[in-house]
């Protein structure tokens, strides 16, 4: 070739446009309708945050990668969409990839990027700048893990992880982008074309007619029906569906804690505040996006009583069938198709539920409504947690379009009984695995993604693991109202070490001034000792929609061990005495 031949190529180069891997990636997101980054910054996505940002991408960034993790994975679970979170490698891997393990058991739709050093360093372990093999150590935890090694793979790489992550049961999706993937150059016109705009990522999945059948059939053979909606039911946004076929078949039905609103929990049907009654004592169980494990012991056992249960399930994944007992009447599909499907096959003949079984849950229902009214009426000072959480239920009676986020021992098993939901996803939690820390993650993810105002109500354990982000909510002027149940420790805050000066385990700082962080961050930090002091601090809170935060004083006596599943602590025999 000659020379002036090299040279015309080398123009002809030049003058091409050309894009790498940074801009494939952005393009990828927004292509896809990602258009919000939750994350932490640092080598090596650095700029990319920046870049994305620059494009019309939010980016979100937080003081702790699991706390962006949480609050991509909710994001996931109130949108459909899979929420992102971005992190730098090895340690910020390591941190997001608790809320990744986190979105995947409880079925919430999340992708997590992260950075990572080259491949061909981490295999010959020579000791790279934050070496790791992420992407094997991300595989047993989520719901599919990917490389991209070249950036004309972007687009497949991403598209892969969306559908992975929102199809069949939706989970978490990690995605590993080595950092000399960033800078790698290629043609923009063929980059283009090799980004994926994902096409019906979450198809439809019909239930077999012979499946509903059976499940109707056992349904009307039922003396004492009862139908359990769990979190998979919320997230299937098949709201008038599920209100119309509970309401046909006028069976009482019983919200797991996140499937609260779905029908108001004021309405004529709902056994919430009869719970133990309906589960010991129904013979046919309906579980619509629910799963028979530890929060519902796991089917069986005293709670379940001695007469025997018939369990129809509707679920997504063929194999949560029969994971803890015999289930007569599977039914497989998403909940949407499958609530239609039951809906059209009962007919316009279908008889209620036996008006002696509901009439038993309502009387019941009545009864203990009754009983626990004047607990919540109170106006102790300090507060117990029946006379702080009445407060709090009256205002979200009044405040419907709230969303509540809950976590704690005492503070989450007290508040998912006494505060009673309107509205589908208004209250979200700690979900399957019972995790603290999910808090102030979730408060950022559902303001930014629903624009409501946020009703955090924390125990002061819970609080703690992700407290730091009240800088992250003041800095995004976030409309988040934080209430801290503060009794001066895990569970209480009585505990006595016997034997030293150290102070117990369980036991905080006597009087912590939580209100002073938030202040320090330039948001509105309110000390409140008695109900009738919270009240007007949430209410002004609420109707401000500033960044507040309230040191809510309950009595350090109040509360018990490890709240209502104290039977999961185990004791010790051989106490030292």
């Amino acid at each position: 070739m000659s020379v002036t031949a090299a040279k015309s190529i080398d123009t002809n180069q030049a003058e091409r446009e050309l894009t790498d891997g940074f801009n494939l990636m952005i393009d990828a997101l927004k292509l896809n309708g990602l258009t919000t980054i939750y994350g932490v910054p640092g080598i090596p996505i650095t700029d990319f945050g920046r870049m994305a940002q620059a494009a019309g991408i939010r980016v979100i960034s937080f003081r702790h990668e699991q706390n962006a993790g949480n609050a991509a994975s909710i994001a996931g679970y109130l949108t459909k969409k899979p929420g992102v979170c971005l992190t730098v490698s090895a340690p910020g891997f390591l941190n997001g990839l608790t809320a990744l393990a986190h979105a995947t058991t409880n079925c919430f739709p999340m992708i997590l990027i992260s950075g990572s050093s080259e491949r061909e360093i981490v295999d010959l372990q020579q000791g790279d700048y934050e070496e790791m093999d992420q992407l094997a150590i991300a595989k047993p935890l989520c719901k599919a893990a990917f490389r991209v090694l070249h950036a004309q793979d972007i687009g497949i790489g991403l598209a892969r992880a969306i559908r992975a992550a929102v199809s069949g049961r939706p989970g978490g999706v990690y995605l590993d982008l080595p950092a000399k993937l960033f800078g790698q150059v290629m043609d923009a016109e063929a980059g283009q074309k090799s980004l994926v705009k994902v096409i019906d990522a979450a198809p439809a999945q019909i239930p077999a007619p012979s499946a509903v059948k059976r499940a109707l059939d056992v349904l009307k053979g039922a003396k004492r029906p009862l139908i359990i909606l769990g979190k998979g039911a919320a997230y299937a946004q098949a709201d008038d569906e599920i209100k119309s076929f509970v309401e046909k078949s006028g069976i009482p039905f019983l919200p797991m804690s996140m499937a609260k609103g779905l029908l108001p929990d004021t309405h004529p049907q709902c056994a919430g505040a009869a719970r133990s009654t309906v589960l010991k004592d129904a013979d046919v169980v309906m579980l619509i996006g629910a799963r028979l494990n530890w929060l519902l012991s796991h089917g069986k056992g005293k709670s379940w009583g001695e007469a025997p249960k018939k369990f129809i399930q509707i679920d997504i994944e063929p194999k949560e069938m029969d994971s803890n007992v015999e289930i007569v009447a599977p039914v497989v599909g998403d909940i949407g198709s499958c609530v239609s499907a039951l809906l059209e096959g009962m007919g316009a003949n279908w008889a209620a539920a036996p008006s002696d079984w509901t009439g038993a849950v309502t009387k019941k229902r009545e009864e203990n409504v009754a009983k626990m009214a004047p607990r919540l009426m109170n106006n102790n000072s300090p507060m117990d947690y029946h006379g702080a959480l009445g407060v709090l239920r009256t205002i979200i009676k009044e405040r419907p379009d709230a969303i509540l986020v809950n976590e704690g021992a005492n503070t989450l098993d007290l508040a998912r009984g006494v505060i009673d939901m309107y509205q589908p996803r208004k209250r979200i939690d700690v979900g399957t695995w019972g995790v603290m820390g999910i808090g102030m993650g979730y408060c950022i993810a559902a303001a930014i993604e629903t624009g409501k105002p946020v009703l955090a109500v924390e125990g002061d354990s819970a609080f703690g693991f992700s407290g730091m982000e009240v800088e992250t909510i003041c800095r995004y002027n976030l409309p988040v109202c934080i209430v801290i149940f503060n009794n001066d420790g895990i569970y209480r805050g009585t505990d006595v070490n016997s034997v030293g000066s150290d102070p117990a385990p369980t036991v905080f700082v006597k009087g912590s001034r939580y209100d002073k962080m938030m202040e320090a961050f330039g948001g509105v930090g309110v000390h409140a000792t008695s109900p009738d002091e919270l009240k007007r601090a949430v209410n002004a809170a609420m109707d401000s929609g500033k960044p507040t935060l309230i040191n809510a004083v309950i009595d350090p006596a109040a509360g018990s061990e490890s709240g209502r599943i104290g039977n999961l602590n185990p004791q010790s025999v051989l106490k030292k005495k």
